[in-house]
C-alpha cells in the first residue's frame, strides 16, 4: 500500500520527514527535504510510521542519479548515493542544526561546513557482510540481508579488490584494511576464533586474523593500527578531523600543559595536537591502548586502559574525546567536567548524540560555541561533527 508526501526536512539518519493525513509523522527513507515522493508503508505506529519512497514526483535539486552499478540492485552501503556530493555538506549541518535545537536546546547555533574527503576511492577500512555462498558485499537497507559486489567505488582499490576475490567461510562479518602509505593489508573477523575462519583468494602477503596489523601515516607521523582497533575510514578523514580538531582546540590547545584525551583509540589526536603538552589518554579497548603505546612514543603520555566513566580524572586544560555513536552520555560528562579543563573538543558521529551531549555538558558548565561538520563519507547521511565547548561556570573545587 502507498501514500503520497511532502517531504519537510531530514531526521538524524537521513530519512526525509513528512506528515501523513491523520497528522503522525513519517520518516521516509530515500526523500529529500522539499520533494514530493510516492512511498510504501513499512510500518505504522501510534506515534509515527516509517514508509520508503518508491517514485519521486517533483525532484529535489540535490538529487542525482545514483553512479555505483550496485545501487539499484540493493546495496545500502551508501544510503545516499542519490544526493549530488556538493549538497551533502550542506544537508549534514542542517541535520546538526536541528539536532542541537531540538535536543540540544541551543537556537541559532553556529555550525559551519569544514573539509570533505575525496568522494571515490577514500575507504581503506570496510566492514562487509558474508552471503551464504562466502562472498563479500554490503546489507541491504535497512535489513541483513547481503548484497554481494564485485567491486565499490568509494574502497581504495586494494580494498576493493580484496572484495572481489576473496571468499570467506566461518564468519558473518570481515574486517578488510589496508594502508595507503604502507600499501599493507589486511583481512579479520572479529568475534571469531582466528582458527574458526577460512580465507580463500588470499594473496601471501595480507595479514590474517587478530594479530594482524597495518602502517598508515597522517599528518607526517607513522601510526601502526591492528586488526581489532578503531582507525578512521581513511588518511584522509584522519586528516581532516585533526585538523579541525586543532582549529577548535585553539590557543588553549596550543599552549597547554596538560591534555586528556579520551576515547583516545589509537592514539591519532595524541600523536600530533598540543605536542609540548602532556598528554594522558584513556581507551577501553586493549588493541588500541597496545597501538598507542606505540604511535605515541614521541609523546610525555600516560596511556590508561579502561572505561572513560571508571576513570579517575586528573586536572587538564582541554580535553578531546571522540566516544562511541551513544556519544558521552551523563556518566563521561560528569568526568570531563571533573577534570576542571576550560576548553572540551567533543567529536561527534551522530548528530543525535551530540544534541543530548551538548545538552548534558551544558548542565554541568560548558556552553556550545561552534560545531564543524565534516563529510569524511560522501554518499551515506552519516556525520562528524568537531565542537568547541567552553567552561562557563567555576572550576570544581
Amino acid at each position: 500500500m502507498e501514500a503520497e508526501f511532502t517531504v519537510d526536512r531530514l531526521a538524524v539518519g537521513g530519512d526525509g520527514i513528512a506528515r501523513a493525513d491523520d497528522g503522525r509523522v513519517v520518516f521516509v527513507r530515500g526523500a529529500l527535504p522539499g520533494e514530493r515522493v510516492r512511498a510504501q508503508w513499512v510500518s505504522r505506529g501510534r506515534d509515527f510510521a516509517r514508509a520508503r519512497a518508491t517514485e519521486v514526483l517533483a525532484p529535489s535539486p540535490a538529487r542525482v542519479r545514483p553512479w555505483c552499478e550496485w545501487v539499484p540492485l540493493g546495496c545500502g552501503g551508501c544510503g545516499w548515493a542519490h544526493v549530488a556530493p556538493a549538497a551533502s555538506p550542506r544537508l549534514k549541518a542542517d541535520m546538526v542544526r536541528d539536532a542541537l535545537a531540538r535536543q540540544g536546546a541551543v537556537r541559532d547555533a553556529v555550525v559551519d561546513v569544514g573539509a570533505s574527503v575525496p568522494e571515490r576511492h577514500y575507504r581503506t577500512t570496510v566492514r562487509a557482510g558474508v552471503d551464504g555462498h562466502g562472498h563479500l558485499g554490503f546489507r541491504a537497507a535497512a535489513s541483513h540481508h547481503v548484497v554481494a559486489v564485485e567491486s565499490c567505488g568509494v574502497a581504495h582499490p586494494d580494498v576493493a579488490a580484496l572484495l572481489a576475490e576473496v571468499r570467506v567461510s566461518g564468519a558473518h562479518e570481515v574486517i578488510l584494511r589496508v594502508g595507503m602509505a604502507s600499501g599493507e593489508r589486511l583481512v579479520y573477523a572479529p568475534g571469531v576464533a582466528d582458527d574458526a575462519v577460512r580465507w580463500y583468494g588470499l594473496d601471501d602477503g595480507v595479514g590474517v586474523g587478530a594479530t594482524a596489523s597495518i602502517h598508515e601515516v597522517v599528518s607526517g607521523h607513522r601510526f601502526r593500527v591492528s586488526a581489532p582497533s578503531f582507525f578512521q575510514s581513511g588518511p584522509h578523514a584522519a586528516t581532516v578531523l585533526v585538523e579541525a580538531v586543532s582549529r577548535a582546540g585553539g590557543e588553549e590547545l596550543a599552549g597547554a600543559h596538560r591534555v586528556v584525551d579520551l576515547y583516545s583509540g589509537v592514539g591519532l589526536f595524541g600523536a600530533i595536537v598540543a605536542p609540548q603538552a602532556d598528554l594522558v589518554t584513556v581507551e577501553r579497548a586493549g588493541s588500541s591502548s597496545a597501538d598507542a603505546l606505540i604511535n605515541l612514543s614521541h609523546r610525555r603520555v600516560e596511556v590508561v586502559t579502561g572505561e572513560v566513566e571508571r576513570w579517575t580524572p586528573c586536572r587538564a586544560e582541554v580535553v578531546v574525546a571522540d566516544p562511541a555513536r551513544a556519544g558521552l552520555g551523563r556518566a563521561a560528562v560528569a568526568v570531563v567536567a571533573a577534570t576542571g579543563a576550560d576548553v572540551v573538543v567533543l567529536v561527534s558521529c551522530d548528530a543525535a548524540a551530540l544534541g543530548r551531549d551538548t545538552a548534558l555538558l551544558a548542565a554541568a558548565g560548558y556552553r556550545h560555541q561552534g560545531s564543524t561538520v565534516l563529510d569524511v563519507f560522501p554518499g551515506t547521511p552519516h556525520v562528524e561533527v568537531v565542537t568547541r565547548f567552553e567552561r562557563s561556570g567555576p572550576r570544581p573545587a
